[in-house]
């Protein structure tokens, strides 16, 4: 892949996966990640992971707000950015890391042939965006492409990937759980905040009563979700029992110091599925809270509650 391989990261989970897929080899002897610029979450993941002993070869850049050149790997396959790159350059081989839901739609996409143009799964495109995401369909079945993955995929998608030509390569944060942990919240019970409330998915009104009734019975350690709205943290951290950790970088990185006896609640969400594997050896259970019928709004269709379901259950 040449002397250095160029990552390009958007969030959080993006920049740890690609620490982990260089840490796998995937990317070569020597790579370098470039977080996308005026991103909170990320400054904060990029301080976090700077702190730590990184794998050899492997350099955190500065935020940029200019994507590299030759990008090798990134993590939003469905941004016309990211597209328009790979088309106008020639990387070799590219890795797409974990990037929450879109992954899966991304294999689900990849392996229904080669002229699925890649869309975000509510997008309504118009024409050109729709010819860009053809072609970016046609360009990743047509090249040396890795899917670098932690997310359960069942195996008819798995065989239907590969299939396809994709290199569908698993992982268990074999690079994050080397390292020690640092501590963690006092509480015993640890909740993942949702941006479910904020995309119209959830009633806001239902999802803060939940809360409130659930600190009624115990002390609670509130982590907001990146893209949470600042106004419903707020009127979570005035509920009495609920302290709210204001990390910025992603739970698979603060949380890693849990005791065992510890839980952490959560929403449907892809986090739900790396917790597992970094938190289940040190006996701390991480749980799916089921979301109710009447929590969901008119805007979340069965397809996309199903969807989220299988991923995080």
């Amino acid at each position: 892949m040449g002397k250095r391989a160029s990552a390009w990261v958007e969030s959080p989970l993006q920049m740890l996966c690609a620490v982990e897929a260089h840490h796998a080899g995937l990317l070569g002897p020597a790579t370098v990640i470039v977080p996308r610029a005026k991103l909170r979450a990320l400054k904060a993941t990029r301080r976090e992971l700077s702190r730590m002993p990184l794998p050899g070869g492997l350099e955190l850049a500065e935020p940029s707000t200019r994507m590299p050149r030759r990008l090798n790997a990134a993590g939003d396959a469905f941004s016309g950015k990211v597209q328009l790159r790979w088309l106008t350059s020639d990387p070799g081989r590219l890795v797409v890391v974990d990037d929450g839901l879109a992954t899966i739609r991304l294999l689900e996409l990849l392996a229904a042939g080669p002229f699925k143009p890649l869309l975000r799964a509510r997008a309504q495109p118009g024409r050109l965006r729709a010819v860009l995401g053809l072609a970016a369909a046609i360009r990743l079945r047509a090249s040396r492409v890795s899917v670098f993955t932690a997310l359960p995929v069942s195996e008819e998608l798995d065989r239907a990937v590969r299939r396809a030509g994709v290199d569908l390569v698993r992982h268990d944060f074999a690079w994050l759980r080397a390292q020690p942990p640092g501590p963690g919240p006092a509480e015993r019970t640890v909740v993942l905040g949702t941006s479910l409330v904020r995309n119209g998915l959830v009633h806001r009104d239902q999802y803060l009563r939940w809360l409130t009734d659930l600190a009624a019975e115990e002390p609670l350690a509130y982590y907001p979700h990146r893209r949470e709205d600042p106004v419903d943290v707020a009127l979570i951290r005035e509920r009495p029992g609920i302290t709210v950790h204001d990390a910025g970088a992603p739970a698979e990185l603060t949380l890693r110091g849990l005791d065992p006896g510890q839980r952490v609640l959560s929403l449907p969400s892809t986090a739900i599925t790396s917790l597992r594997v970094l938190l289940s050896p040190r006996g701390v259970a991480v749980e799916p809270v089921d979301v109710p019928e009447d929590w969901w709004t008119s805007r979340a269709a069965p397809a996309l509650r199903s969807h989220l379901t299988g991923v995080s259950g």
